[in-house]
Order: structure tokens, then sequence, then C-alpha cells
């Protein structure tokens, strides 16, 4: 009878603790999203020198010098389309990267909180990238 008692109460104490839900990507900031979603092609300080840039069969931008490239001007909305990829960027070419938009959608839950989170998470990474141009 003891034990049945003991093994309620484990139940019940297990039921009462809080969950800790996940950490929502959007929590992390622009430098930690880049690190850890970007910086494997593009190098961790944007110059397109990253360990996994160099086995690919294209080059991987320097994201540094993309304000010098559009007569230094920063563009968000292009950079929105390229890291969300899930509209087609002609500009952009053929798609080599990751469709980043569809993946932070699913990672966050594949609802329409999470389709918010993506426009955060994307909007940290372009404030990020714009860090570091020179």
């Amino acid at each position: 009878m003891l034990r049945g008692f003991v093994i309620a109460g484990l139940l019940l104490n297990i039921s009462l603790v809080p969950h800790a839900s996940a950490q929502s990507l959007a929590d992390e900031s622009g430098r930690q999203l880049y690190m850890r979603f970007c910086a494997s092609c593009h190098g961790p300080t944007g110059n397109g020198d990253g360990p996994v840039g160099s086995q690919l069969e294209v080059m991987v931008p320097n994201l540094t010098g993309l304000s010098r490239r559009y007569g230094d001007r920063f563009n968000q909305a292009q950079m929105r389309e390229i890291i969300d990829g899930r509209a087609s960027v002609i500009a952009h070419g053929t798609r080599t990267m990751p469709v980043w938009g569809y993946e932070f959608w699913v990672d966050e839950g594949a609802d329409m909180e999470a389709e918010a989170a993506v426009r955060t998470i994307v909007d940290k990474l372009i404030a990020y990238i714009r860090s570091l141009q020179t």
C-alpha cells in the first residue's frame, strides 16, 4: 500500500512540474543564427570561406561586400527573398542554398505562429549580415 502512495506521489509530482518548452529560433540573436545556419558555407566573418563552402560546386558569396556591390545600398528586400527562399528569385540564379524559410517554418511548428517566427528569424539574420558590411 505504501508503495502505491509513493508511485502516486511521484506521478502527481511529475505532472505538476511545468514542462520546459523548446526554445524558439526566434529567441536567438542574429549572430547566433548566422553561426548556426550560415557560417558553415559563408564563413564566420561572412567572407565566403566556410568549411562546407569549399566542397560546393558553386562559389559561395562573400557577404561582407553586398552593399558595395549594389552602390553602397544594402537591399533588405532582396536579402529576405534569398534567405527565405520560398519565393523564386531570378536575380539569385539557381537555388544552391537551403530554403531557410521552409526549414525555419518546420522547426518552429509549421503553423501561423511559425510564420511569424520565420519573419523574426530572417529579420535577425538580415540585421546581422548588414552589420558585416565593410
